[in-house]
């Protein structure tokens, strides 16, 4: 493959039930890429837990993902409050959401941690007031 293929996504920050739209067309195009179903498994938890993030968190984003020869690159901007603190962030349990959110089933303080969990690498570049961006990569041999 020479030039990557490219998948690009605007995440709706108003919408509960339209969180997950992307995450499941990349699943769709992986299958139809021919990977296997444990590497789509991995970027489909992967990208599903950032989108559900920039909805609780952010009020929407836009996520690129672009597939290489060796691996899946998943990037998710947005620009919302940003982490205060990435390490708190990163452990299990922990969640900033609000109760309302938590009431319908969201916001378990798992999405960060799963993010990285089920990818080979993950960076969190963040600015309080700015926004976050997050890259993840997933090996695919």
């Amino acid at each position: 493959m020479s030039e990557p293929y490219r998948m690009n996504f605007t995440v709706d920050g108003e919408n509960f039930t339209s969180a997950g739209d992307a995450s499941g067309r990349v699943k769709k195009a992986l299958r139809q890429l021919g990977f296997s179903p444990e590497i789509i498994r991995r970027v489909s938890i992967a990208m599903y837990e950032g989108e559900i993030n920039m909805v609780i968190h952010a009020g929407g984003g836009r996520a690129e993902v672009s597939v290489f020869d060796d691996y899946i690159e998943i990037v998710l901007e947005d620009d919302g409050p940003g982490i205060a603190d990435i390490e708190l962030a990163m452990q299990e349990g922990f969640s900033t959401a609000p109760e309302q959110v938590r009431a319908i089933g969201f916001g378990a303080g798992m999405g960060l941690p799963n993010m990285k969990r089920y990818t080979d690498e993950m960076t969190i570049d963040t600015e309080v007031m700015k926004g976050t961006r997050i890259t993840m990569r997933v090996k695919t041999v």
